[in-house]
């Protein structure tokens, strides 16, 4: 077998376009799970009588809700992108998450990428080349038909001329 590594070769990767759908669709599985984990938290506190959790849930605080929007957000991506290196976003676009020789990045690399998405304006910093929670974390987004294609040539290639050993 040959010693070659792949290297992720930039036509693959996800266009801007593809980006800001996967953000759109990801916030709203975000908000959709704030919603529900409030449900969640209001039948649990009926349930066992906790009439402060209740009126807490009634009566959270903005920085309250961004908190709450932090911590859902992290769990979201850390634990979507760490498990299937996909969100739900990129799920339905057909990309996925991955390091420069296109495979699975890290649970480390994972949560550094998920933690880089709170710097402010990162989503911004897409008018550039490439995002700061990408750059920061050396991840990309590919198309995965079209990196799964390449990487499964990319390996064929390479066992061209090597003969099994037994």
């Amino acid at each position: 077998m040959s010693n070659s590594t792949y290297i992720l070769d930039e036509k693959l990767l996800a266009s801007n376009g593809s980006r800001f759908i996967n953000y759109v669709i990801d916030i709203v599985a975000i908000l959709f799970s704030i919603f529900v984990f409030g449900i969640v938290m209001a039948l649990l506190a009926n349930l066992f009588g906790l009439n402060g959790l209740m009126y807490w849930l009634g009566n959270i605080s903005d920085f309250e809700g961004q908190i709450l929007f932090f911590a859902i957000s992290i769990f979201y991506y850390t634990f979507t992108e760490a498990l299937f290196g996909r969100t739900l976003g990129k799920f339905i676009t057909g990309t996925i998450v991955v390091d420069e020789n296109g495979e699975r990045p890290s649970f480390g690399t994972i949560f550094k990428r998920t933690l880089c998405r709170l710097i402010p304006f990162d989503a911004l910093s897409f008018l550039g080349n490439r995002g700061w929670h990408d750059s920061i974390s050396d991840t990309y987004v590919a198309n995965k038909k079209d990196l799964d294609k390449e990487v499964k040539l990319f390996h064929e290639f390479n066992l061209i001329g090597n003969s099994e050993l037994n």
